[in-house]
């Protein structure tokens, strides 16, 4: 078994580098690069700024070995091996530790997180060459530290400690959407995101603060309010029951729903594109958003112990699917419509949670993280030699960018559903699980699911169709407003860049069937990832594989694909008009429903800013004011009369003195 000093390197080794890159490389190079007066990017890369980035990817390469052999040990040792915890604090009667909870979701997300991160900070070796120095550097240590929050989250034996590293998670993605914070729109971005999972993160401190409330009765059956696992226990043994566990859970999907962008909370994933691409890729396969859906799953016992929220969750989570597939259809910025699919997808994961598919969510998270860190590290290709986003700028560079153009095409097809690829079979799962959930809430999703599945196709097949094919378009220049980008270079990316795109190319081809194949494989069970996690705290529920179903939602998704050739392609239907004759559908979904506006202009400007902050401005001046000037008087009057009392005449003291005495000898005979 895996000692447990060698799983806390996991998240101990990049946040190492973190220190050592934040704390000692970046100064120094600083100081070097004041000494050396004049050095520009045409001497080369700094020694230090390399070593940064060396030791980036070694950390997360070491992080992602011990996560290999970890999850190896989970599988020996039937889905859990057991850690001690460390005592931290003591406050009242709330024991605070520190400690390792490995199940199997942890194990196949700490491979995820790191086996993603590798090959996002491998990619970046080549995206960001054209960084000064000290950006270069500032953005390996921030990678590192990262990598090394989402680590802390799924190791968090507790949810307190799951807390510390989720707002650290939160700042990460701060300081990474912002990384260019020069540019307005990026500093504009990182506020947002900041912002709004914030008040999804709200919910989810009420659910903490609701489990202290409820210690005695955790404490009364030995029980930990905020051990992860005592938290299972008390659900099974009714610890916590009815209203209890649905308000808790309802804190949970809050801040859920914020962090994984689901509606309402859904503004900020697009705006995220503002950073580095590297950096969207790992926001969106396996860090930021990934981490929502891990909350639910996390506490999942909560969940099912409270049908209301399972309808809730079920009923978000297919909505959110239609809702962003939809707005994914008219976008121009390539990133943006890879945006729009995280959120659509992570919808998919929300309605096999409700539907009471825990293990098939994780599935289609295991998928989702390939073939999304794919795409977007295939987008940061395209726009390394177009130097824009813009897909109307695009065209023809299949020619040039075969291999890009491969894999992106593979990611696609994995995207929209497509049978043997890994995202087909994990859709296929959540496609199944709806449709025999047996209420009104999973039929409801089935159906959301269908059609965003379709839209799916063809939104990801626009895009494939407008960057690869017909003729180039001129990129950034002839797109002033992408000039930041870079200039025009059309040739294939450098190995440091492609080589991660034929890597993840290969497991979104192939590793959705191998993990979970529908027969026996030998070394590799009939459904072996669903059994697996069905060895942890929570009940799986396994369905043969749905051929009907399975066709049905693959020629879902082909249809998509067919009217985005015939738009695309072949010419036969003309975009522009289709566009003209829905101009007001068009208008909807290109200003994304209006909710930035219904946001900003009316929930910010006019009720907090309008209404809450003038009130309070208001109560704070007439009331608040006027008490404290009313205390400040008050001592004033009382020190006009002290003074008066104290004026420097002896014989006025005399006399009070002669009344003080005679008062106390009256009071003295008068009690006696």
């Amino acid at each position: 078994m895996i000692s447990e000093q060698w799983v806390w390197q996991v998240l101990f080794a990049p946040l190492a580098s973190f220190v050592i890159i934040g704390f000692i490389i970046k100064p120094w190079l600083g100081v070097l690069g004041r000494r050396r007066a004049g050095n520009d990017a045409s001497a080369g890369r700094d020694p230090l700024a390399r070593l940064a980035s060396g030791m980036t990817i070694a950390a997360v390469g070491l992080a992602f070995v011990i996560s290999l052999v970890a999850l190896f040990d989970t599988i020996d040792g039937h889905g859990s091996i057991e850690y001690p915890v460390h005592d931290w604090l003591t406050v009242g009667g709330l024991n605070f530790t520190v400690g390792i909870l490995m199940d199997p979701l942890t194990a196949i997300m700490l491979v995820v997180v790191t086996g993603v991160s590798l090959m996002v900070q491998i990619y970046s070796l080549g995206y960001m060459s054209a960084e000064d120095d000290g950006g270069y550097t500032r953005y390996f240590a921030y990678m590192s530290l990262f990598t090394a929050s989402m680590v802390g989250m799924v190791l968090a034996s507790n949810i307190v400690q799951l807390f510390a590293f989720w707002e650290l998670v939160g700042l990460c993605s701060y300081l990474l959407i912002g990384f260019w914070f020069t540019r307005p729109s990026a500093a504009a971005a990182a506020k947002k995101a900041f912002i709004v999972t914030r008040v999804g993160d709200f919910g989810f401190l009420l659910a903490i603060m609701y489990l202290f409330y409820n210690n005695d009765a955790f404490a009364a059956q030995g029980l930990s309010s905020i051990d992860i696992r005592d938290i299972y226990t008390a659900v099974d043994d009714k610890v916590i029951v009815g209203g209890v566990v649905t308000w808790i859970a309802a804190g949970i999907f809050a801040g859920a729903v914020g962090k994984s962008g689901q509606f309402p909370l859904h503004t900020w994933l697009p705006d995220a594109m503002e950073g580095p691409t590297p950096v969207s890729a790992l926001i969106h396969a396996a860090t930021m958003v990934a981490a929502g859906v891990f909350l639910v799953a996390r506490f999942f016992p909560l969940f099912e112990a409270s049908q209301t929220m399972m309808t809730v969750v079920a009923l978000v989570g297919g909505f959110t699917a239609l809702f962003a597939a939809s707005m994914g259809l008219v976008a121009n910025d390539i990133k943006r419509v890879l945006a729009y699919s995280t959120i659509s997808q992570l919808g998919y994961m929300m309605l096999a949670l409700g539907t009471g598919a825990y293990a098939v969510a994780m599935f289609h998270l295991f998928t989702h993280a390939f073939f999304k860190a794919l795409l977007f590290l295939g987008s940061g290709s395209v726009n390394h030699a177009s130097g824009t986003f813009d897909m109307r700028y695009m065209g023809g560079l299949r020619k040039v960018m075969p291999i890009t153009y491969a894999t992106f095409l593979i990611g696609s097809i994995s995207l929209a559903g497509i049978l043997p690829s890994a995202g087909g079979w994990s859709k296929d799962e959540i496609l199944t699980a709806a449709w025999l959930g047996g209420n009104t809430a999973s039929a409801i999703g089935f159906w959301m699911a269908m059609i965003a599945a379709s839209m799916t196709g063809f939104y990801i097949f626009r895009a494939l169709f407008m960057t690869f094919e017909g003729e180039f378009k001129g990129g950034s220049d002839a797109d002033p407003a992408d000039a930041l980008h870079g200039p025009v270079h059309l040739a294939e990316s450098p190995t440091s860049m492609v080589l991660p795109l034929v890597i993840l190319g290969v497991a979104s081809l192939v590793i959705g069937f191998l993990v979970n194949p529908i027969i026996d494989l030998g070394i590799v069970p009939k459904h072996w990832f669903l059994h697996f996690l069905g060895e942890g705290p929570v009940r799986v529920e396994i369905h043969d594989f749905n051929v009907i179903l399975a066709v049905g939602a693959m020629l879902t998704g082909v249809s998509g694909i067919v009217l985005a050739y015939l738009m695309y392609i072949k010419g036969t239907i003309s975009p522009a008009r289709v566009s003209e004759a829905v101009k007001p559908v068009h208008t909807l979904l290109l200003r994304k429903y209006y909710f930035d506006e219904l946001y900003e202009d009316w929930f910010v400007r006019r009720f907090f800013y309008g209404g809450l902050a003038k009130w309070l401005d208001w109560a704070d001046k007439t009331i608040i004011d006027n008490i404290v000037n009313k205390i400040g008087a008050l001592g004033r009057n009382i020190g006009v009369v002290g003074r008066e009392l104290q004026n420097g005449q002896l014989q006025e003291y005399g006399a009070a003195i002669f009344v003080g005495v005679l008062t106390i000898v009256g009071l003295y005979i008068w009690f006696l």
